[in-house]
């Protein structure tokens, strides 16, 4: 087994086998230390990781999935920062956040993104983030603060009811994946929403050990209904860090100079891919990971394939893994502005795997609402017919009272 696998893991699990967060990088990327990615911070997030796929595996039967978990940690962390009360509990809850402090959490993220970016020379792993809010809002500062330094987030206050402003978040999105992702918002937007938290990702990577296209082959996919299906096999027999027990085989593809990998897991022993999926959480993907070694005499069959996924709605999700009270009125988040919830966390991902390489984006929305309209402003127009009093404000007597109803 190379050596980087374990120096890299669990932070190479985040940036490779749910390829994460990214965007167009208009300034050089921020210099980082190491030191202050926290271990159990990086912990948590591989905890959330495995919950969320799990979740919506059980609501997606027999459907093909395919998310970016820092993508989703990433927006619902910078939605975090605006947290309080019960709210927030759930939130660090659900996050993986539990025994870490709100200093740890950021620090970690401040250095964690950038290091994403330039870990692999060879490899392209963009991170951009941003905030929109309705023009006008008294937003808290000091959460715009936070996210604009923790993530660089790009914050712009813009008209939401004008025309173009959800082309303007859209254009967004797809500068930040490439033309990979676009319309994850759909206008007009609503007169309550005032925020949007959107985290970008696109990630290209070409295998350190391309396969030969001459060795790929056409042949039978067994889909879990039973059906089978004709794909293309990608095929070559070689050095590979793979690993397997009674119930499971891993094999490892890296990416460039071997900082980012491809996993790849198949059930063994009578076991479904769903039951193979109940059984992953964090310890249990270190132990998959101590299980491989380097071997010489591998035959390796992957299919080509293409997968877009989404866009997927994420607040039953979430709310199914213990995170409710931030979807609901009774909401917390007064560290932005007294009288949010979320509305909704929408979430896309698309990928391509070939002979070469692989590219992926994926982009999460979170949408902040109002818990309450807003009530207009008090208007009384007399342009249709009226009644009229005078009346004795002492005792309450009407003196005259009459009806208009005719212009005369």
């Amino acid at each position: 087994m190379r050596k980087c696998l374990k120096a890299l893991l669990p932070i190479a699990l985040i940036a490779a086998i749910f390829v994460a967060c990214a965007g167009p990088v208009s300034e050089p990327i921020g210099l980082y230390d190491q030191e202050k990615i926290d271990g159990d911070l990086v912990g948590g997030m591989t905890s959330f990781a495995f919950d969320i796929f799990g979740q919506i595996n059980r609501e997606e039967k027999g459907k093909n999935i395919f998310i970016s978990p820092l993508s989703i940690s990433s927006a619902l962390t910078m939605t975090y920062n605006g947290s309080g009360g019960q709210t927030k509990e759930e939130m660090k809850s659900v996050l993986g956040y539990s025994d870490i402090s709100d200093e740890r959490v950021n620090d970690s993220f401040e250095n964690l993104i950038p290091y994403l970016m330039q870990v692999d020379e060879k490899t392209i792993v963009d991170i951009s983030n941003s905030i929109w809010y309705r023009e006008g809002e008294a937003i808290g500062k000091d959460f715009l603060d936070l996210n604009k330094r923790v993530f660089d987030a790009s914050i712009e206050a813009i008209d939401f009811q004008k025309p173009d402003s959800v082309d303007i978040i859209n254009g967004w999105i797809e500068a930040a994946t490439k033309g990979k992702i676009d319309k994850m918002i759909e206008p007009p937007i609503s007169t309550d929403i005032v925020m949007y938290l959107i985290n970008a990702v696109y990630f290209k990577g070409e295998w350190t050990e391309a396969f030969d296209e001459e060795r790929s082959y056409e042949t039978k996919f067994m889909e879990e209904s039973g059906r089978q299906k004709t794909v293309e096999m990608m095929s070559k027999k070689t050095r590979v860090d793979f690993g397997e027990t009674d119930d499971f085989k891993i094999a490892r593809l890296p990416y460039g100079n071997e900082k980012l990998s491809m996993y790849f897991l198949l059930p063994e022993g009578g076991q479904t891919i769903d039951e193979l999926i109940e059984t992953l959480d964090a310890d249990r993907w270190i132990q998959m990971q101590g299980s491989i070694s380097e071997r010489d005499d591998l035959i390796l069959g992957i299919p080509k394939f293409k997968m877009e996924y989404g866009i997927k709605m994420l607040n039953d999700t979430l709310i199914g893994m213990g995170m409710e009270k931030a979807f609901g009125g009774e909401a917390d988040f007064s560290g932005i502005r007294d009288g949010l919830y979320i509305s909704s966390v929408l979430h896309k991902a698309v990928i391509e795997v070939n002979e070469k390489g692989s590219e992926a984006a994926a982009a999460t929305v979170v949408e902040m609402t109002e818990s309450a309209e807003v009530e207009d402003p008090p208007m009384f127009v007399a342009d249709r017919p009226f009644l009229f009093m005078i009346a004795d404000d002492i005792h309450g007597d009407i003196l005259f009272m009459g009806k208009y109803a005719v212009v005369e």
